[in-house]
């Protein structure tokens, strides 16, 4: 667990990381959103993740990213996705029946749905960890509130645009710490006898109450803690914000823009029409 990516900041020089923050989250809202789009049948949008899939691939070579971390991270969901299995198994009545168990019908749909899910489920795990795999929390933090800009002149919403990106920065921050912290726990339980792995249900159930109340007690610690460090350094988030490094708005950033707004623009149309871009390759390779 100490291992996982997920909110862990790597200090590497590659390309990824010295991107402008600003340009990494708009990519990341524009991967996010293209994710959740509907590209007609399954097979459609089977062929778009595994499109998508192949793009975070190559990211992640570039931005010199341990993918094995990053699967780690992916492994943390594998309960989620046997509860989503046997939720889909028993409401979904859809597709052909793949076989019948004391007279209750199992549908591959079902199948369909939760590998669909899972997928998705994968990618935007393996987004997040590369945005915070190479953008430092401060960098982060900054790129938030540049992006929510304009809900700051909206009066009727009262946005505080600092304080928000601050909150999202700090969670995803204490992530891999708080991870690290249920680490140490587990071992810690561990060397007293508690078995998180083997015995009883019942005595599993004691072993994470065990592992809970410590890490919910280490989270309030740590929150205090932080809350007095940011209160001795005269922190006040109503206050003007001015920042030591100015980023510049370059060229190479607004072509950037574009390319990702195409390219958004791209993935809606095909939503929308339900193109069948499969055959439409097809027949661009055959002339």
């Amino acid at each position: 667990m100490s291992n996982m990516l997920f909110g862990r900041y790597i200090p590497i020089s590659s390309c990824i990381h010295k991107i402008d923050p600003r340009i990494k989250l708009i990519a990341y809202i524009v991967f996010f959103v293209a994710l959740f789009l509907n590209y007609g049948s399954n097979f459609q949008n089977y062929i778009m993740f595994a499109i998508f899939f192949i793009l975070l691939m190559i990211v992640v070579f570039i931005g010199k990213v341990s993918i094995w971390s990053i699967f780690k991270s992916i492994k943390a969901i594998w309960l989620m996705m046997i509860l989503l299995l046997i939720v889909n198994m028993f409401f979904t009545q859809q597709g052909n029946i793949w076989f019948t168990i004391a007279g209750f019908d199992f549908y591959d749909e079902a199948f369909y749905r939760t590998f669909y899910i899972v997928f998705r489920l994968i990618l935007m795990i393996m987004l997040t960890s590369i945005l915070t795999a190479t953008t430092q929390p401060m960098e982060l933090t900054f790129a938030m509130e540049w992006v929510l800009t304009p809900l700051g002149f909206c009066n009727t919403m009262r946005v505080l645009i600092h304080v928000f990106a601050m909150t999202i920065s700090l969670a995803l921050r204490f992530i891999p710490s708080l991870a690290d912290d249920a680490s140490r726990i587990m071992q810690a339980q561990a060397s007293r006898g508690v078995d998180f792995k083997n015995g009883k249900l019942k005595d599993r159930i004691k072993g994470l109450i065990s592992l809970v109340i410590p890490l919910f007690v280490s989270c309030l610690s740590r929150s205090s803690d932080l809350a007095d460090a940011m209160d001795a350094r005269g922190y006040d988030p109503l206050a003007k914000r001015t920042r030591y490094n100015k980023r510049k708005w370059s060229i190479s950033n607004s072509i950037s823009c574009v390319v990702l707004v195409l390219f958004l623009a791209g993935m809606i149309v095909l939503s929308v029409y339900q193109l069948d871009f499969v055959d439409m390759i097809l027949e661009v390779i055959n002339g």
